[in-house]
């Protein structure tokens, strides 16, 4: 999926963002942020340096679905990646719960639609990456209801658009039969160095092999 000279891109929320600068030019290692995709950065620039890869992050804290799409054309189209990732869902049920702003599954589900049909317009390769939750705190457990239902159109819709995918959802959970799960999401939502490097292991083992 990665050939020498590509782009690979990053969008999302505050879990891709991570700190970021985000005034860097693409290839600057500053504007990687602190999380997976400056781990996976690192490592595919080690283990791939002879491709002189270019990465970028493009995650913004706190987006939506409908964010991501309304930023599709400037954070990503125009830079024209090869691989675009994409991780972004929780806040849609976070939303909910903090400010009752509700994202009906069908209306993210259009507006994820909407971004992968003009993403496969043109010749690149997707990586979906499945948004995920642990119970850290316990009220937690009360957003399932809200977010089984959204993972479950972004599985369809990986499976339509024949993209590859990253199931975190599942990868955290039996992490934390291993560990805690505030060892691996100390909030429930945002990761920890650790779970930041169970991401990038399960991307890498997704796209890599």
């Amino acid at each position: 999926m990665i050939s020498p000279n590509d782009h690979v891109l990053f969008f999302g929320d505050s879990i891709t963002d991570c700190g970021r600068n985000r005034d860097a030019a693409p290839g600057d290692p500053s504007g990687w942020g602190n999380g997976y995709v400056h781990q996976l950065a690192a490592r595919l620039s080690a283990d791939l340096a002879h491709y002189d890869l270019t990465f970028s992050n493009k995650g913004i804290s706190g987006n939506r679905v409908t964010d991501l799409e309304n930023r599709l054309e400037s954070d990503v189209l125009a830079l024209q990646p090869n691989l675009v990732s994409i991780l972004i869902g929780i806040n849609d049920t976070w939303r909910r719960y903090d400010r009752d702003i509700v994202s009906p599954t069908a209306e993210f589900a259009a507006s994820y639609r909407r971004i992968l049909e003009r993403l496969t317009s043109q010749d690149r390769e997707i990586v979906i990456l499945e948004p995920f939750l642990l119970p850290v705190p316990d009220d937690r457990r009360a957003w399932r209801e809200d977010l089984n239902p959204k993972i479950d159109a972004i599985r369809d819709l990986a499976r339509e658009f024949e993209t590859t995918f990253v199931p975190l959802d599942g990868i955290f959970a039996a992490a934390s039969t291993r560990r805690e799960s505030g060892f691996w999401l100390p909030d429930g939502v945002h990761p920890s160095p650790a779970g930041h490097a169970l991401i990038a292991e399960a991307w890498l083992q997704s796209v890599i092999g």
